[in-house]
């Protein structure tokens, strides 16, 4: 997302939802804005057309990223049905665990490598998801996947890039996100760069029926969290509130629904959605403390990513809205969990407090305590959580002491 101005010290930075109401179009000339997205292909049924797509991105040896779940759960030997019926041969590539490890995306590039492959296919969650891409920057870019940590840094295109997600909240299938574990320094590292955006994304929401229910309960709570982060990140837009507000409405509707009744394809077909435009506004407008935050963590412990934004959320929340409570209170009036009226402060305390019911309802732990962090922790998950990429667009500054604070209340 490219601004190309800012708003001055004290000027309000959040356009209303109506052009009536959006001060940048009243008497000045609006932002430039560039929203970044796929070719998106949505429906029941839809995987097939994922084959089509990269043969149409000039796939003669196209490389499968899966992982054993997705092979178990029959949705990759579709694939590869889907692949056959048009006289192609996949290389398969699940030599990969959740949370891709820098040395397991080293191996798939050199399985790529060996096999002369082309476009990239692949079907899973994030972490396939993340795995591919990391896999397509060492085939265009050389090197080690560490080091493009940052914004940017890989300068040569990526070969291309089709996905199939089976899951319904990490929006990796639509970011220009790549996220890695530095198993050297145990933590996740953030790689950001227009590049990575998928080539096409093909959301066929049968996928999202054999998920376990931990981690359609992990997703979700991820998708829920990038669509409040982007709604109050400083990089959002009028391009990206609606798909922000969208899909925390979606998830919040129907979440607990898909676990509830997992074979019911009605709430399936919405969350799908909802992780489609919770991660088309995270990608353009980034996100916050509860993602720099949960990064620090998920690469420590090696735990589920939503679960830990399920954790941390509503404490981000409180703390963000103590300098600002203004944009909670639109997505509380969004959600009907604050009554009309009501001061900002108590609508955003009234959010968080929705999101910590939501996370308990689908069996989310209570704090970080339970997942196994521990107060010896807590000084080395602060420091590094300040140099996480998503703090830059965070809506409130914040110092090692409070990042501390910020962790010890989550316990």
């Amino acid at each position: 997302m490219v601004y190309l101005d800012s708003p001055s010290p004290g000027e309000s930075r959040r356009p209303a939802l109506t052009p009536e109401h959006d001060s940048g179009c009243v008497g000045s000339a609006p932002r430039l804005l560039k929203f970044h997205a796929p070719e998106i292909v949505f429906g029941i049924n839809s995987m097939a057309e994922a084959v089509h797509a990269a043969l149409r991105l000039g796939a003669m040896r196209p490389m499968l990223v899966t992982d054993p779940g997705l092979i178990e759960a029959g949705w990759a030997g579709e694939m590869i049905a889907h692949l056959a019926e048009q006289g192609v041969t996949g290389c398969v590539w699940n030599d990969l665990t959740p949370n891709p490890k820098d040395h397991e995306i080293a191996a798939g590039y050199q399985k790529y490598a060996e096999h002369g492959c082309d476009v990239i296919v692949a079907v899973g969650g994030g972490s396939v998801i993340d795995a591919a891409k990391g896999v397509a920057i060492l085939a265009a870019n050389g090197g080690d996947i560490l080091d493009y940590e940052g914004v940017d840094k890989a300068q040569l295109p990526i070969p291309p890039l089709v996905v199939v997600p089976s899951t319904s909240g990490t929006g990796a299938d639509v970011s220009q996100f790549c996220i890695v574990t530095d198993t050297t320094r145990n933590t996740k590292i953030t790689i950001l760069g227009r590049a990575l955006v998928p080539d096409v994304t093909v959301i066929d929401p049968r996928l999202l029926t054999t998920m376990p229910e931990w981690l359609n309960a992990a997703t979700g709570l991820d998708a829920l969290t990038h669509g409040i982060e982007a709604f109050v990140s400083l990089g959002h837009n009028q391009l990206t509130d609606h798909h922000a507000l969208r899909a925390v409405q979606m998830v919040t509707d129907n979440l607990l629904h898909t676990i509830e009744r997992p074979t019911e394809m009605a709430p399936r077909v919405l969350m799908a959605q909802a992780a489609l435009e919770a991660g088309l506004a995270f990608t353009n407008a980034i996100l916050g403390a509860a993602h720099a935050m949960s990064h620090q963590v998920g690469g420590l412990l090696d735990l589920p990513h939503g679960v830990i934004n399920g954790v941390l959320l509503p404490h981000v929340i409180r703390f963000n809205a103590e300098a600002d409570p203004e944009p909670y209170a639109m997505v509380a009036a969004c959600l009907g969990v604050a009554q009309s009226g009501a001061p900002a402060g108590e609508a955003a305390l009234a959010l968080a407090e929705r999101i910590d019911q939501l996370a308990r309802d689908v069996g989310v732990p209570r704090g970080l305590g339970q997942l196994g962090v521990t107060d010896a922790d807590l000084p080395r998950l602060a420091r590094t959580a300040l140099l996480d990429a998503c703090m830059s667009t965070n809506p409130r500054p914040a110092d090692e002491n409070q990042m501390l604070a910020l962790f010890r209340a989550a316990m």
